[in-house]
């Protein structure tokens, strides 16, 4: 029998594609068809058997339903013997569903998944209800109910305003985290740091390899010329918003046994997790230690891939910089007054090497 050690999950790669503005470069593409290549990409590079996966645990937030995950298995190559498991926690999803992963190795259930988010904001379909007093006739609507009005259930933008006015947060703060984050995401992709996870994609209308979303054109002049979006003589705008947008990230959660014998160096240890939930018409603030290569604010905010980059952001990060032992913390704010977040410890002694790959 193993160890517990034996049986801790790690995070050891990952793929993602670039991140695409909302009817850009990768609004062609439907969620399986974004997924599947990162998908195959990182099973390459793991040098893992197909038929060895566990099962594809994905985060999605705004498809068409069915199982997305299944769906971009099959096509991404991995025999059908392979499920597929879909979940929703909206801007949460991503990570959750590579927390799950990690409960499952932890668990003893399994070695390998595939974990991570996707959303096609481009092709999410068109939703409606039906309508009971006139049959046939459709009601859409923009988004789904997050809360009963008694509640609250604000829409994102005024949410932001709400945390603004309880919590002081002015306009020249926000537009200074905004252009922060604009600049350290433009400065990641530059120093090429970002190019090895990338899974570049052809299109017709052209290739998709970098980021569509860090401008810059922005300043700290130009982002006061911004218009309230959300409220008149309010502080949210466009310019320190985040953008919708279309992309797929996935990871490799193993047990450490099995990344030991892969030879795959240097991982995120999985520590523990926990969701909340709180009022839904206040959300989080954050701080300076958060997101150091630029966030959603710059890269935008593929709904179930978001929670899903910021664990591939975390394992680059800490290949890069991080001391043995030392501690990550990835966490998201979710529509409907939830937070989820997971705690992680850099080890570069998993796969037998201090080094990363």
């Amino acid at each position: 029998m193993g160890s517990d050690t034996d049986r801790e999950p790690v995070i050891v790669l990952g793929r993602r594609t670039a991140f695409g503005r909302v009817n850009g470069g990768l609004a062609q593409l439907t969620a399986d068809r974004l997924l599947a290549p990162v998908l195959a990409a990182l099973l390459a590079d793991s040098g893992v058997a197909p038929d060895t996966v566990d099962d594809v645990i994905v985060g999605n937030a705004v498809g068409g339903g069915g199982n997305v995950a299944r769906l971009s298995l099959l096509r991404a190559g991995l025999p059908v013997s392979v499920p597929g498991l879909t979940v929703d926690r909206q801007c949460g999803s991503g990570l959750e569903a590579i927390v799950l992963a990690c409960r499952l190795v932890a668990a003893g259930a399994g070695d390998v998944y595939l974990a991570g988010g996707v959303e096609s904001c481009s092709t999410a379909p068109l939703r409606a209800h039906r309508l009971s007093s006139t049959p046939g006739r459709p009601d859409f609507f923009d988004r789904v109910r997050f809360s009963p009005d008694e509640v609250g259930d604000p829409e994102m933008g005024v949410a932001a305003e709400n945390v603004a006015d309880r919590f002081g947060i002015t306009r020249e703060r926000q537009d200074a985290f905004a252009l922060r984050s604009h600049r350290l995401a433009i400065a990641a992709s530059e120093s090429g740091q970002l190019t090895e996870e990338i899974v570049t994609l052809d299109t017709d209308t052209g290739r998709v390899d970098a980021d569509e979303g860090p401008r810059r054109s922005l300043t700290a002049g130009l982002l006061p010329r911004f218009a309230p979006a959300f409220r008149a003589g309010g502080t949210v705008t466009a310019g320190n918003s985040c953008a919708d947008a279309d992309g797929a990230v996935a990871v490799l959660v193993t047990s450490r046994r099995t990344a030991d014998a892969l030879g795959l160096g240097g991982g995120l240890r999985f520590v523990d997790s926990a969701v909340t939930g709180t009022n839904p018409v206040l959300l989080g603030i954050a701080e300076e230690r958060a997101n150091p290569q630029g966030g959603a604010l710059a890269v935008g905010h593929p709904f179930g891939a978001s929670g899903a980059l910021l664990v591939l952001n975390l394992l680059r990060q800490c290949r890069a910089a991080a001391s043995a032992g030392d501690l990550g913390l990835t966490a998201v704010s979710i529509a409907g007054g939830l937070g989820v977040a997971a705690l992680w410890r850099w080890d570069g002694t998993v796969g037998g090497s201090r080094r990363g790959r």
